[in-house]
């Protein structure tokens, strides 16, 4: 885990906390309980920010039990103080989303209680989870999904590149076409292998999700050159510098390859970085946003849309739809592009 205990972690409000709840503490045995479960969400590989998240939730519900219900015994919780509970959160949220959030963290601890046999089922699964919000889709519009990939392919084709910077400019192209034309989350690109990219006239890309199934998504058909001129470029570089890893992309530094796999933060500093260069809207979520509208633009069935965004079948996409006409796009550029930049190397 980064520099943050999961110590510190738990007692970092505790200053606030007590000033805010001067009337008294939760009781020892919910203390314990909760220490207990943040230790076990740090054993699960859980990141700090996850847990300060938690922290932040369980708070809610400790200041709950403080102001509704004194020295309450998580043992004594029942359907009735779940009830009390929502009604705790409607009257202190305005925001869906916040009481989404905090209900699902209590779901989660009371699911870390049943497994210690503390409770033999889980109350809060009795309470309805507010609906999530869904934001208007801000995608990197056409225009600027045009100007960023003639700029990959421009800054492709400089002369004064080392062996380095040409290799991260061609790991960047396949980082365009895994999220605009194959629609990956910064989650699915983070340990992408070779083994799970499918080359040839119709290539596609597998993702395998934690919870789900794995499933694949279909590539343009220049994808299969991109890729074999960066992949080659990346397996020479590797031999150079003594590295072996089975990850696709990669972080480095000006000089060299520090090591392989891209973190999802990476791969948002390298859009914020192009970003700014070009001045564009452009983050990870805006292009794969962009990528929905062109699947939808090319009429895709709906059901085969979601699939490739790993979605359940009950996700909506009303919110794409109703903006669909002024978010057409056609991805035909890629190819014409590239054989363009291609010609004149």
């Amino acid at each position: 885990m980064d520099s943050v205990s999961t110590e510190s972690v738990i007692t970092s409000t505790q200053h606030q906390e007590s000033q805010v709840l001067s009337i008294g503490h939760i009781s020892e045995n919910a203390q314990s309980l909760q220490k207990s479960f943040f230790n076990d969400l740090k054993d699960k590989g859980r990141s700090t920010n996850t847990l300060k998240t938690y922290k932040t939730d369980l708070d809610c519900f400790n200041q709950f039990l403080l102001l509704n219900k004194g020295d309450l015994s998580l043992n004594e919780f029942n359907l009735q103080h779940v009830a009390s509970y929502d009604e705790y959160l409607q009257k202190k949220y305005d925001s869906d989303n916040s009481r989404r959030r905090r209900v699902q963290a209590l779901r989660l601890f009371f699911d870390y209680l049943v497994e210690r046999e503390i409770f033999s089922s889980n109350p809060v699964r009795k309470l309805p989870t507010s609906p999530k919000f869904l934001d208007i889709p801000r995608p990197t519009s056409f225009e600027e999904v045009t100007k960023l990939w003639d700029f990959l392919l421009k800054e492709s084709n400089r002369t004064d590149l080392s062996t380095i910077e040409e290799l991260v400019i061609r790991r960047n192209q396949i980082l365009f076409l895994f999220i605009f034309s194959g629609g990956l989350k910064v989650s699915d690109l983070a340990h992408l292998k070779e083994e799970h990219v499918f080359l040839g006239n119709s290539p596609r890309v597998m993702i395998l999700p934690k919870k789900r199934d794995p499933y694949s998504v279909p590539l343009p058909k220049i994808f299969t050159s991109v890729f074999e001129r960066y992949y080659s470029l990346l397996k020479s570089c590797k031999m150079q510098s003594g590295l072996d890893f089975e990850e696709i992309l990669f972080n480095a530094n000006p000089y060299k390859i520090l090591s392989g796999g891209l973190s999802p933060r990476g791969i948002e500093t390298i859009m914020e970085e192009i970003r700014k260069k070009l001045g564009i809207r452009l983050t990870p979520k805006s292009l794969r946003q962009s990528c929905i509208f062109n699947w939808l633009s090319k009429k895709h069935p709906e059901n085969l849309v979601k699939e490739w965004m790993g979605v359940a079948p009950s996700y909506s996409l009303k919110l794409y739809k109703e903006h669909l006409e002024n978010n057409l796009y056609n991805d035909a550029f890629i190819e014409e592009f590239y054989l363009i930049h291609r010609s004149i190397q």
